[in-house]
């Protein structure tokens, strides 16, 4: 059907096109026909469903506040309730939250007091969603039963669907699985069977997407998002098929298809730019999840940047690509953010809490990742679906490498890895399988722990994991091919820390920090040279140096603090610097230390001031020409016994 050159009344065959789903030829047809003169009502909302399904979301809702205007004109105000209640939806997809909250206003009014008909229906239901977003779980119940009451009394089937399909997300996010999936494949199966209207239909196949997706439950979200697509294609429906794709891209990147998730997010943001902005966020996110597995930084940062700024929520991609680049305290304190605004929604911090157990494990806090693991359990207790049970185990055993238990990682991990590979996610798999190597050089299999790296190796060359790969690469290095027992060697670990950097960076300006940053490294590391440490990480702007000794160690201290301190006397200025220090046993070489003496030594360097060094009692006992002063026994986040600590007093060497 072609525009040009028809002498056919251009609103006929508008509503011919309309009902034929040829969107393009409705919207043009029935868009020339209101620049000739004013259309009806009922041709307003036609010309607003095209231009919905054309993709033009802003033409739509103008349209649709043309025939609200008209069906108050002529008096009908239930029609005119019904439009309010649609404007209601698509100003809150384009996260126009207090326009939104104006047009329920609007309808509301205009039922008052008015015979019961379907409009109080999808009423209902539009309260019934808002109680669910405050996490009213109950409220949004008895708004929903309300609906499916109505529409029980009315003909209404998309009602009826709507009713029916809400009632069953909410029993789902009540723990109630059984009655609510129940609800989803009946209405799932009246959108297959062509019984409901286009939107419903979309509707439909988009929320049992998600709630898959909300689910962990990753081959049925496969399914449905397939299923989806092929139908919004069928209809030439632009828009809808950009949501199903960012549900598919999740699917895609879990069975590790990371081009093709990429390019389906790509399509993605494009197809949903003026459909929904939150939608749009959500293509950006899962793009910045993708960027960060191989290892692309700069570019995940821009993704998760994009899609805060479309209103997506970007953890915990975002928590992770801080702990990538080693911003540990950044990276827990923005999950640690993220959860406390997902107070209800279980499955929602099912998705975070994950990345939680992974940071606090990088930091040496036992107690916050075995806490994320027993939330997971309980999340998978009540949900009971294989990836959320896989989290749990994953997240269970990172917290036992924290607290120093081999024995208890290594079974939690061959769990974690075990699950995963059943529900075919092979980056998850490598990754858990990574860690159990970890556990087995814990506890001195390094045979184990080689055979176990090798194959996580294997997957990430496959996937294109980069960072990973490098990782597992390290870790075979602390490894060799006779499988002899793990090396042991006592060490004493120095950790260093620029206080304040963020608020000097904003003072100062980036080029003026560069130049000051790469002064600190030179003057440090030379240090680390004369007195013989071996630099093992540089994360942000501090060091982790093992020394033979506790003597070197601590004069390399002392030579720290004095240099920056005739730095500031001489030149004005030089940053105030954090030193930790502790003498401990543990596993590897050559750059390559783990264990809970490490972790116990980062863990003083944390709790000093900017110009002090602080360190373990028992590092500098007996060591000539150090004095020391304030004495304590203080509790270090993770490690369970306290700790005695001293100030060196380094201004009286």
């Amino acid at each position: 059907m072609g525009v040009q050159g028809s002498t056919e009344d251009p609103v006929a065959a508008g509503r011919r096109a309309l009902e034929a789903r040829d969107w393009p030829v409705a919207y043009e047809l029935l868009r020339a026909a209101q620049a000739a003169g004013p259309l009806g009502p009922e041709d307003l909302e036609a010309l607003a469903k095209a231009a919905w399904w054309s993709g033009r979301a802003a033409e739509s809702i103008e349209a649709h506040e043309r025939a609200y205007a008209a069906y108050i004109e002529r008096g009908d105000l239930e029609r005119a309730a019904f439009v309010a209640l649609t404007l209601r939806r698509e100003h809150a997809s384009k996260l126009a939250g207090s326009v939104a909250q104006g047009w329920l206003g609007r309808a509301e009014k205009l039922l008052e007091d008015r015979a019961e008909s379907p409009p109080h229906g999808y009423l209902a239901i539009a309260h019934g969603e808002l109680a669910w977003n405050r996490g009213e779980l109950e409220h949004a119940l008895s708004h929903i039963d309300r609906a499916v009451e109505i529409a029980g009394r009315s003909s209404d089937r998309d009602l009826l669907a709507w009713a029916v399909m809400r009632r069953g997300m909410v029993l789902v996010a009540m723990g109630r699985m059984d009655e609510g999936w129940s609800l989803m494949e009946e209405v799932s199966a009246a959108a297959v069977g062509g019984e409901l209207g286009s939107y419903t239909t979309g509707a439909v196949f988009c929320n049992v997407v998600s709630m898959c997706r909300d689910l962990a439950d990753f081959a049925r979200a496969r399914e449905w998002s397939d299923a989806a697509t092929r139908w919004c294609e069928r209809q030439a429906i632009a828009g809808f098929p950009g949501v199903c794709r960012v549900h598919r891209a999740e699917v895609m990147r879990l069975i590790g298809a990371w081009d093709e998730a990429e390019r389906e997010v790509r399509r993605a943001s494009a197809e949903l730019a003026d459909f929904s902005p939150a939608y749009a966020g959500m293509a950006y996110h899962e793009l910045g999840e993708v960027r960060l597995r191989v290892g692309d930084l700069d570019g995940a940062e821009e993704a998760f940047a994009r899609a805060h700024e479309l209103g997506a929520d970007p953890q915990p991609g975002l928590a992770l690509l801080h702990l990538a680049r080693r911003k540990t305290d950044a990276a827990a304190a923005s999950i640690a953010r993220s959860l406390e605004e997902l107070t209800w929604d279980r499955l929602a911090r099912a998705r975070l809490l994950p990345a939680r157990a992974e940071i606090a494990r990088a930091i040496g806090d036992a107690a916050t990742a075995r806490s994320a693991a027993e939330e997971l359990d309980a999340i998978a207790e009540a949900f009971g679906t294989p990836a959320i049970r896989a989290s749990a185990a994953w997240s269970h055993g990172l917290a036992a490498l924290a607290n120093g238990d081999a024995r208890e990682a290594v079974a939690h991990l061959r769990r974690a890895r075990q699950a995963w590979r059943e529900i075919e996610a092979p980056y998850e798999a490598a990754r858990a399988g990574m860690a159990l190597a970890e556990a087995h050089l814990l506890e001195g299999d390094r045979e184990a722990a080689a055979l176990e790296l090798r194959t996580s190796r294997t997957a990430f060359e496959r996937l294109g994991a980069l960072p990973d790969r490098a990782r597992a690469e390290e870790l075979l290095a602390a490894t060799d091919r006779h499988g002899r027992p793990a090396e042991r060697s006592r060490r004493t670990f120095l950790f260093t820390d620029v206080v304040g950097s963020t608020a000097l960076i904003g003072a100062i300006g980036d080029d003026a920090w560069n130049d000051l940053r790469r002064w600190h490294d030179e003057a440090l590391r030379a240090c680390f040279a004369r007195h013989g440490g071996e630099e093992v990480d540089h994360p942000g702007d501090g060091f982790f140096v093992a020394f033979p000794d506790p003597g070197t160690a601590i004069a390399c201290a002392t030579e720290i603090q004095g240099r920056l301190a005739e730095h500031r006397r001489l030149h004005g200025f030089a940053p105030q610097v954090r030193i930790g220090v502790h003498a401990d046993e543990a596993l590897g070489a050559r750059g390559q230390y783990t264990g809970m003496g490490v972790h116990r030594a980062a863990r003083i360097g944390a709790l000093a001031d900017g110009g002090q060094i602080l360190a373990s009692a028992e590092t500098v006992e007996g060591l000539p020409d150090v004095t020391v002063s304030d004495l304590r026994s203080v509790p270090l986040k993770g490690i369970a016994e306290p700790v005695r600590v001293v100030t060196i007093d380094w201004r009286e060497r």
